[in-house]
């Protein structure tokens, strides 16, 4: 056999291989992202990507951040995944006195584009397994970027009358409303009384709900503050006091644990600061301080505290007031205009707007 036959043999091989590979990885059916309805009906998020024959997952579940699986593996058609629990052991003073690492198992069943999934959390009290059930749902690919030149834009919307809450109501109505209208500024209050016990302050949303629009606003954040405005009600923009800090997607302006910031344009605490944010065919720009900090990127999925995960269904824009107080100014939305369906034959609707 001649060297440039035994060469072209190699590479044919490797180039089997590789179409192997990524047949594998086309046909597993958990690749993708998932809108998830959990135990009890809280929003939450699955993420599952494969490469070089190794998968990965990443999962929210409810509030907080989206963060990496401990492990993830397919068991014969099962998905498999695993989080590890802390618990802290006490004695009868209340001091530790060992930690556990609890290993929790979610086995996710795929059909087509939903998912039945369930949790199996061992108890704290080392006493059985507590088992239960939820289901998921397949988020359909991202459009390309829009072009935002051509994004039509109907009447401007002011969310904020100056004078009352009026339009406004707390996400849950069972919990404190530390929000009112001070001299045009709407002012949340969380005060809590030391050694009372802790009041549960809530979030307050639009009554009315909204699809694509642009929302201009300022907001001032006190010493140590933390609040953040949702979008449809699912996706928040941090709001909180970050000057000085490094890039992180925790920052002010962010996307919550999703997407950093470009760069830092915080202002100090007790400025009034603007926000102006896009929100597009499921991306989104952001301005902070006249500074695009955010450039037309995709939204992957919910982000923690959200209401629901439909990433599709009209929504709310939502302020977080359960943390700490935070101050919100001249908030003004313009919705973007959508065509027909009937316009844009084939299409799903989502997604349309004018050019």
């Amino acid at each position: 056999m001649s060297k440039g036959t035994r060469h072209l043999l190699i590479l044919l091989s490797l180039c089997g291989t590789c179409a192997t590979l990524a047949a594998a990885e086309t046909a597993n059916p958990y690749i993708g992202r998932w809108a998830l309805t959990l135990p009890g009906g809280g929003p939450g998020w699955l993420g599952v990507t494969q490469e070089n024959g190794y998968l990965d997952a990443s999962l929210l579940w409810g509030g907080g951040s989206v963060v990496p699986v401990d492990s993830v593996f397919l068991d014969g058609d099962t998905l498999v995944v695993t989080r590890l629990q802390k618990v802290e052991r006490k004695d009868g003073t209340g001091k530790v006195i060992r930690t556990q690492n609890f290993v929790e198992t979610i086995q996710v069943k795929a059909s087509g584009d939903n998912l039945q999934l369930t949790q199996a959390q061992p108890r704290t009290d080392g006493k059985g397994v507590r088992r239960s059930e939820f289901t998921g749902k397949r988020i359909p690919p991202l459009p390309p970027k829009p072009d935002l030149s051509k994004v039509k834009y109907g009447k401007q919307i002011v969310l904020l009358n100056g004078t009352n809450l009026d339009g406004w109501r707390l996400t849950d109505p069972g919990q404190k409303n530390g929000w009112s209208v001070e001299d045009g500024v709407l002012v949340n209050r969380p005060v809590q009384a030391e050694g009372k016990p802790h009041i549960s302050y809530g979030n307050i949303r639009t009554v009315a709900e909204f699809e694509d629009f642009n929302l201009k606003l300022e907001a001032n954040v006190p010493k140590n503050g933390n609040s953040g405005i949702y979008l449809r009600g699912i996706y928040e923009v941090q709001v909180c006091n970050s000057y000085g800090r490094g890039i992180d997607s925790h920052n002010m302006g962010a996307i919550y644990s999703r997407i950093a910031p470009r760069v830092n344009a915080e202002k100090p605490v007790e400025q009034w600061q603007t926000l102006d944010i896009t929100f597009v065919d499921r991306h989104v720009t952001v301005k902070l301080n006249d500074q695009v900090i955010i450039d037309n990127e995709p939204l992957l999925g919910c982000t923690g505290g959200a209401l629901w995960s439909d990433e599709f269904r009209p929504g709310p824009i939502y302020l977080q007031g359960d943390h700490t107080g935070i101050s919100y100014r001249n908030i003004v939305l313009t919705p973007v205009v959508k065509l027909p369906v009937s316009n844009h034959p084939g299409s799903t609707g989502q997604g349309l707007w004018a050019s």
